[in-house]
């Protein structure tokens, strides 16, 4: 059974009033949800730099194992050398080995030269990783004191919460898939999150720029669906200055 217009805006605004309280239930919380995602994406980031580091210094070390080995084989092929230098037959052979000790000799050099470059690389990646280590610690220490105030201040409204998240899943069933969509454009678009509106004081309660009498007229019969030529929030209704006064004159007189 489709449901009538009046009830369409009755479904509408009792979703925007959950809405609302859960609004109010993030506002509270402020900017440390988004600050603690950004405190982890930084900590992420430094966490990927300190494995590169790491990656980079063992690499370093593989190269260093690496031209060690070069230097034992040239210092083996030297000692090979000389002895066969002190059996060649004639000039020709000697020069021969003369260069190859020279070549293994120019070997050494270039590695111990490698390994040196390679030491001082380890060093400085050492000292950054370091400096990046105290970097990440100070970061933490805020993300752990940003974490636990919000896990002070979700634990305080967690109940509530979720009892609203309860209420709005009921009340988002009573409304079309297509209206629904719609209230959640307007709300995402709508700095107070009010996709839902009453006029009160002739005037629209999202935007409040004046809405004209035949307009008030309009929506009061709930015959259509009616939005705010200004903001295109939706009108549930209107409220009337006498019902106003009387809710005014009421809290006064409970205060009394």
């Amino acid at each position: 059974m489709e449901s009538t217009v009046a009830q369409k805006l009755e479904a509408l605004l009792n979703l925007q009033k959950i809405d609302s309280r859960l609004d109010a239930i993030f506002k509270v919380r402020g900017a440390l949800p988004e600050e603690v995602q950004d405190l982890e994406d930084e900590i992420a980031g430094y966490e990927t730099r300190l494995d590169k580091f790491q990656s980079d210094i063992q690499m370093l070390d593989e190269d260093i194992k690496r031209f060690k080995e070069n230097i034992k084989e040239s210092e083996k092929l030297i000692k090979k050398y000389t002895e066969q230098q002190m059996n060649v037959r004639n000039n020709r052979e000697y020069d021969a080995i003369t260069k190859e000790l020279e070549l293994q000799d120019l070997e050494i050099q270039v590695s111990k030269k490698k390994i040196g470059e390679a030491q001082a690389k380890i060093e400085q990646k050492n000292t950054d990783v370091e400096a990046l280590k105290e970097v990440l610690k100070d970061r933490q220490k805020d993300l752990d004191g940003k974490k636990g105030e919000l896990d002070t201040i979700v634990a305080e409204s967690e109940a509530e919460e979720a009892k609203l998240n309860n209420e709005k899943e009921k009340a988002s069933k009573k409304i079309e898939e297509r209206l629904l969509k719609s209230y959640t454009k307007i709300r995402q678009n709508a700095k107070n999150g009010l996709a839902v509106v009453m006029v009160k004081r002739n005037a629209c309660g999202g935007c409040f720029n004046v809405v004209p009498p035949q307009r008030q007229a309009d929506i009061r019969e709930k015959k259509k669906l009616i939005v705010c030529e200004h903001c295109g929030r939706i009108f549930a209704g209107v409220e009337d200055e006498v019902e106003e006064e009387a809710t005014t004159k009421k809290k006064r007189s409970s205060r009394a």
